[in-house]
């Protein structure tokens, strides 16, 4: 499923809940993904894995990272990388937490009409 245009403001692009607590608004193109991940305080995306490659950087606020057997605070400004099949999870702090994602390849789960993640 390709894009069916090069640019897009804000508004063109849909929030989607991913989670309880977690909005996301996705692009695409063949190979690549890139999300504005929103997380409400106090809000957790639970431990998984995935094939993709992950990175990203926190644009406001803050979480808790645990990626592998690392854990670390990240803040607006922090940056981090998560290998494909890395076990991770996140946890926003009580000013939740506002991320840049990309991903490789595309999270075809995410972009389907029935979002399935975590079992939801």
């Amino acid at each position: 499923m390709l894009p069916y245009q090069y640019f897009y403001s804000e508004n063109d692009v849909e929030k989607r809940e991913l989670l309880p607590g977690v909005h996301a608004q996705l692009i695409w193109g063949e190979r690549i993904m890139m999300g504005i991940i929103d997380i409400e305080p106090d809000t957790e995306v639970p431990e998984h894995s995935h094939s993709h490659e992950q990175c990203g950087r926190v644009l406001g606020g803050a979480a808790w990272f645990y990626v592998g057997d690392s854990e670390q605070l990240l803040e607006a400004g922090d940056h981090y990388v998560i290998p494909g099949d890395v076990t991770h999870r996140v946890v926003a702090t009580e000013g939740g937490c506002v991320a840049l994602d990309i991903w490789s390849p595309i999270r075809e789960e995410y972009i389907s009409d029935d979002i399935v993640f975590f079992g939801k």
